[in-house]
């Protein structure tokens, strides 16, 4: 097992049981050491938006949806972070592309 799985296996154990502070250190350690980790961005970004950290937590969205422009859970989450920070035209716009998603479409062409 890579070290970043061994640390992503270990956050989401924290983020089970609540431990949120510790789960996005443990996130963070996974991204720094594999930068193009989807899951491991895409969890510190929804653990950040529950922490209330939503400037990261967008950032992390925004890394997300980069590494992987055709997710449907991530342009989805990335529109709650936007609503969150009260970024309402953004939420739309990741909405948008969530709902292109979800019919079958693409974001970004192969």
């Amino acid at each position: 097992m890579e070290p970043w799985d061994e640390r992503f296996d270990e956050a989401n154990g924290h983020l089970a049981i609540g431990e949120l502070t510790e789960a996005a250190q443990l996130y963070r350690e996974c991204v720094a050491l594999k930068p193009d980790f989807f899951d491991a961005w895409h969890a510190l970004g929804m653990t950040l938006m529950k922490l209330g950290q939503l400037k990261e937590a967008i950032g992390c969205g925004l890394q997300a949806t980069t590494l992987k422009p055709n997710d449907l859970l991530a342009w989805t989450a990335l529109s709650q972070m936007y609503v969150k920070d009260g970024q309402i035209a953004e939420a739309e716009a990741a909405k948008g592309n969530a709902r292109i998603l979800s019919l079958g479409g693409k974001v970004l062409r192969d």
